[in-house]
């Protein structure tokens, strides 16, 4: 497995793990295969692991931690996040950036995970509100007091990011990133390159699509929450077959699947990009990892940069709801 810089120091496996699935949003989940999904990451050489204090919640925090307890926590990279509060309502979501909270939220993540410091510790995102000179204050004493190495911001547009890394160095931007959601390349991407700050881009397989895995029978069940996802509802899916088409034939020509296909052309992009595609299935796990030998001819290149240009996506990325909180 090769390394790569995210900025500020902080080296990371060429491919992280996303591992949000493994507690909710797409269906069932069982502990014990996703223990066997890290263990296998792990043998693969996966490193660079991601998760959140709001997956779950806080179930996500604990099976890392459990994970970490029977490994061995050397040799990985544990990022997770703040900033999104959760109820005993599933459906309710509030932010929250200010430095009481987020000093409160490093401690709890702490404890769930087991270990003393966290790598790469994000805010989910920016309510907005707080002075973004407070929120990085409050990453900043927790850096001094040793409770995380490094900083990490989510979801936020290209001003934000640029005031923050002036108060404090900015570590990662984890974004969603993909062949059908391309928003971060007009000012984001850009802005990354020029402040020396790495890039995590989580679902580069646009949450399953772009491997090919759904037709038009495909029945989402109640608790997978892709169901409620503009893109992944009547006609906006069917339209966005004709982007799982293109990708699909040129894995067919180059001798690969079409989620490698997707994550190969992702980590082309940078040298400074780790992409973090999730699973809860080793199957699916091995299958994103051979994307690292996937290799693509400039013309399959040029046809999926130009992908969004002749195959415009369909559907927003998230709900009216959800689309609220990014771009802070």
């Amino acid at each position: 497995m090769n390394r790569r810089h995210l900025g500020q120091g902080l080296d990371v496996s060429a491919l992280g793990l996303g591992c949000m699935g493994m507690s909710e949003f797409y269906g069932d989940h069982d502990d014990a295969e996703s223990l066997r999904v890290l263990n296998r990451a792990a043998d693969l050489g996966i490193t660079f692991l991601d998760t959140a204090d709001m997956y779950g919640p806080h179930h996500n925090e604990r099976l890392l931690g459990t994970f970490l307890k029977q490994r061995g926590r050397a040799g990985f990279e544990v990022a997770t996040k703040c900033g999104i509060v959760r109820t005993d309502d599933p459906m309710a979501r509030s932010l929250n950036s200010r430095p009481d909270y987020i000093r409160a939220a490093c401690d709890a993540s702490l404890q769930r995970l087991g270990i003393e410091r966290i790598d790469l510790y994000y805010l989910h995102r920016y309510d907005g509100e707080t002075p973004i000179e407070d929120v990085m204050g409050a990453f900043a004493d927790l850096k001094a007091a040793g409770k995380i190495a490094h900083v990490g911001l989510s979801e936020v547009k290209a001003e934000t990011l640029r005031a923050a890394h002036a108060v404090h160095p900015v570590t990662a931007l984890q974004t969603e990133y993909s062949l059908w959601t391309r928003d971060v390349e007009a000012e984001v991407l850009p802005a990354c390159r020029a402040l020396g700050i790495g890039f995590v881009p989580y679902s580069p397989l646009g949450r399953g699509y772009l491997t090919g895995a759904f037709t038009a029978d495909t029945a989402l069940s109640a608790d997978d929450f892709r169901a409620h996802l503009p893109r992944f509802q009547g006609a906006a899916r069917d339209r966005n077959q004709a982007i799982v088409d293109v990708v699909r034939a040129i894995a067919d020509e180059a001798g690969a699947t079409p989620a490698q296909v997707a994550i190969a052309w992702v980590l082309s992009r940078g040298e400074h990009i780790v992409p973090i595609p999730g699973t809860k299935r080793v199957r699916y796990l091995e299958d994103n990892v051979a994307a690292l030998t996937v290799s693509l001819s400039g013309d399959m290149m040029r046809t999926l940069d130009a992908l969004m240009e002749t195959h415009p996506v369909a559907g927003a990325r998230y709900t009216p709801v959800g689309m609220a909180t990014v771009d802070g």
